[in-house]
């Protein structure tokens, strides 16, 4: 659901002390719909995460992990002139679904002057307008001209106003008399959740359902004839609302099912019943952090590596066809025996064969009993040159097998090799990792290097890195090409290896510095071995385990692919919340 007015205000009065006083010391723009302002508050540092996006418009403390881009936006730029080094002032919801951040700052003479942060949190004119001291716009995360809209364009140099109010009464203002007098006058037929939504500003469709939910216990009832009763129970659980919003005494509740969050809201949400819990959360910031961080980062990634994703998947279909091709042939190879025999045959019986027959009639002396058989021949050719073009085939079946067999295993270490690198990008966590990926690629042969295109300036990256409830240290391979760095160059001999058995995934260092790691920092490192893998979505998997001593590179392998011995296997399961907990800077 997106962000309704009086989520927002219970919002607002969870910032205010947080964040009112604070000094701004960064501003970044991660995404070109997202801002994160770094703080320096009372209590210490903290991230203001400003969204303006379509769907996602909010405003919120974060504990997210976000790459920057290489170079920032020009709205970025803007916004670190001017509010870096203020400090916020007052924070104000002024109208439905619209926050603004009033700073003190100074301009370029060192002057004090007042720059307003504006978040319109309204659907699809979500947006981020920063405004100056006399209420003139100084630019906007999405600029509207006079073409986009002729009611209220957005541009640079333009005076701010604020965006129309609906034509229809707040909810919150109205008195309980006013409400008691619109059920009254409503159209028989209408369901009563729309009438709430249609009739009164301030509500979600979530909360509409809700009331009618307490009331009759059917979240979108008909409005046909309600009975005195009924209707004062409507009229109850409107009164409870106003009283709720009212006394101030709001709190974030998360709605999910066994997968992932599904909605949000300030007051317990009934209307489900089993089919989705509705658990409380400690901070509004906590619960829209739950909520947007994996769905937003996930959906940024999927368009960051939808080029990249396309050419593989393409690569991968072009070597499976290839491969498929390959064993038809092969299979078809492996009846070159028979032409030998054939061949055979013919020169054995070169004495009854005529130039211009067409079939030669023998025994068969390679069957029991010999049969006789019939072989075709080639009436313009003599018989010696019938037996020389048979055995030409089966010369040339034969190195066929050795020459397909050849290709048919670089086929197959191709294949896993790509379906390694789809598994990768699915679970990059930032352009970075797709910049590596792509470098590994092309070093691999797989990706052309474009000579008009400039090389990317790779940073290098660590691993990412875990510390067990034990104390010991987890490395992570973030690539097929990190698994190499990671196994091969960083581990030493005497750390521990996983990899889940038999699929792709992650190589995972356990740091044992010359110690046997206890039987939980190897559930541990199994559930990441797991979690970064293709089985992350799975149940239980099987993770083999080994000193690195006995971990080698084949001869000639692809980046991430090795061959070990003496190891012992454990079952695991995908955690998500245990690697986020042991997740450490990395």
């Amino acid at each position: 659901m997106p962000l309704d007015a009086v989520f927002l205000s219970g919002l607002h009065m969870e910032l205010a002390p947080q964040i009112l006083g604070a000094k701004i010391d960064k501003v970044q723009q991660p995404e070109r719909d997202l801002l994160l302002l770094s703080l320096r508050t009372r209590d210490g540092n903290e991230r203001l995460l400003i969204h303006g996006g379509v769907g996602s418009a909010r405003v919120h403390l974060t504990q997210g992990r976000f790459e920057n881009p290489a170079s920032p936006p020009m709205f970025c730029m803007l916004l670190r002139k001017h509010l870096v080094g203020a400090r916020i002032a007052k924070l104000a919801d002024n109208g439905d679904r619209l926050l603004e951040i009033q700073m003190d700052a100074h301009d370029e003479m060192g002057t004090e002057t007042r720059r307003t942060l504006v978040i319109e949190m309204m659907g699809r004119q979500s947006n981020v307008i920063l405004v100056d001291g006399e209420g003139i716009i100084l630019d906007c995360m999405r600029r509207v001209d006079p073409s986009m809209s002729e009611v209220r364009p957005l541009l640079p140099g333009m005076r701010y106003r604020l965006p129309p109010k609906q034509n229809k009464p707040d909810f919150f203002e109205t008195e309980p008399e006013e409400r008691a007098v619109l059920l009254r006058k409503a159209e028989s037929g209408a369901a009563l959740d729309s009438w709430l939504l249609h009739t009164f500003s301030g509500l979600s469709p979530l909360v509409c359902r809700e009331l009618c939910y307490r009331a009759f216990q059917d979240a979108s009832p008909r409005f046909l004839a309600l009975t005195p009763e009924q209707e004062a129970a409507f009229l109850r659980e409107m009164d409870r609302l106003d009283d709720l919003v009212q006394s101030g005494k709001l709190a974030p509740y998360l709605l999910s099912d066994e997968q992932k969050p599904k909605d949000f809201s300030f007051l317990p949400i009934e209307q489900y019943g089993d089919a989705l819990r509705c658990e409380q959360r400690r901070s509004f910031s906590e619960l829209l952090d739950e909520y947007y961080l994996r769905r937003d980062q996930a959906e940024a990634m999927r368009r960051k590596s939808q080029t990249l994703t396309k050419a593989i998947k393409n690569l991968r279909d072009r070597t499976a066809r290839k491969l498929s091709m390959q064993r038809e042939e092969l299979r078809r190879s492996e009846d070159r025996e028979s032409i030998r025999r054939r061949a055979d045959l013919i020169t054995a019986n070169l004495y009854r064969i005529e130039k211009g027959d067409r079939v030669l009639h023998a025994e068969d002396f390679y069957e029991a009993g010999m049969p006789t058989v019939e072989i075709p021949l080639d009436p313009l050719k003599t018989p010696q040159q019938n037996a020389a073009q048979l055995y030409k085939q089966y010369q040339k079946a034969k190195t066929a097998e050795t020459h397909l067999t050849a290709l048919i295993a670089e086929g197959e270490t191709s294949l896993h090799y790509l379906n390694s690198v789809l598994d990768e990008i699915s679970r990059a966590e930032g352009e970075q990792d797709l910049a590596a990926i792509r470098a590994e690629l092309r070093e691999s042969g797989y990706l052309k290097r474009e000579k008009s295109a400039k090389k990317e300036k790779l940073r290098p990256r660590a691993p990412l890195r875990f510390v067990s409830d034990s104390g010991y240290e987890i490395l992570v391979g973030r690539s097929n090409a990190q698994n190499d760095e990671l196994t091969h160059r960083i581990a030493r001999r005497t750390d521990y290896w996983l990899h889940v058995q038999k699929i792709h995934g992650s190589h995972v260092i356990i740091r044992a510095m010359d110690t046997e790691p206890d039987e939980k920092t190897l559930a541990q490192a199994a559930s990441l071995a797991v979690y970064y893998s293709q089985s992350r979505a799975g149940g239980k998997t099987p993770v083999d385990y080994t000193m690195v001593r006995n971990v080698r590179k084949p001869s000639g392998g692809l980046p991430g692919m090795v061959l070990y011995t003496t190891y012992q296997t454990i079952l695991a399961e995908s955690d998500e919340a245990l690697a986020e907990r042991l997740r450490a800077g990395s």
